[in-house]
């Protein structure tokens, strides 16, 4: 996936800053899909800063495009059963600085998905502007650790790769084993 947005930004090269947003617009839209790979490929194409400074502008515009539709289209789902939880209530009915510091911290987490707190944050109380700089704001150590570990994964010799996938994966199993067992 990360060579053909490569080879796209490349064919595009006028246009590649454009593609890269709208690339990030619709990831966020999904709201499952990881920016990993747009990262990727905003990293090779525009370099370590360069990059970086894309991947946030499309993270910080995909999500306020993606609270914006959410809430005009899902804001009547806000009594669904499955957002009972009391977690979920607190960020439902949080509105202000609660509001704020919540989606600051759950766009810090980095096991937090983004599409979630997104579609939490947009059917609940949350203005558009206390979402939209929280969430900016929560986003930036995100994006700078996704865009270091990224820049390092990419400039590794493959064994090194090799080795970080097997980590990671043993990682992921671990965790997932975990997560099931509670």
């Amino acid at each position: 996936m990360k060579e053909m947005i490569i080879d796209l930004f490349e064919s595009y090269t006028h246009i590649a800053l454009v593609l890269s947003l709208i690339i990030n617009i619709i990831i966020s839209l999904l709201g499952v899909v990881p920016s990993v790979f747009l990262t990727a490929a905003n990293l090779a194409v525009f370099g370590l800063w360069g990059g970086i400074a894309v991947s946030f502008a499309g993270e910080a515009a995909g999500a306020a495009v993606a609270f914006i539709l959410y809430r005009k289209g899902f804001r009547r789902l806000k009594d669904m059963r499955g957002l009972s939880h009391p977690k979920v209530q607190k960020l439902l009915e949080a509105d202000g600085k609660e509001a704020f510091s919540l989606i600051l911290a759950l766009r810090i987490l980095p096991f937090v998905p983004s599409g979630l707190v997104t579609f939490i944050a947009s059917i609940g109380k949350t203005a558009f502007l206390t979402f939209f700089f929280a969430s900016t704001l929560g986003k930036i150590p995100a994006i700078l650790i996704e865009g270091f570990s990224v820049y390092q994964i990419i400039n590794m010799e493959w064994e090194w790769r090799i080795a970080a996938i097997v980590i990671a994966a043993i990682l992921l199993i671990y965790v997932s084993r975990k997560f099931r067992t509670r």
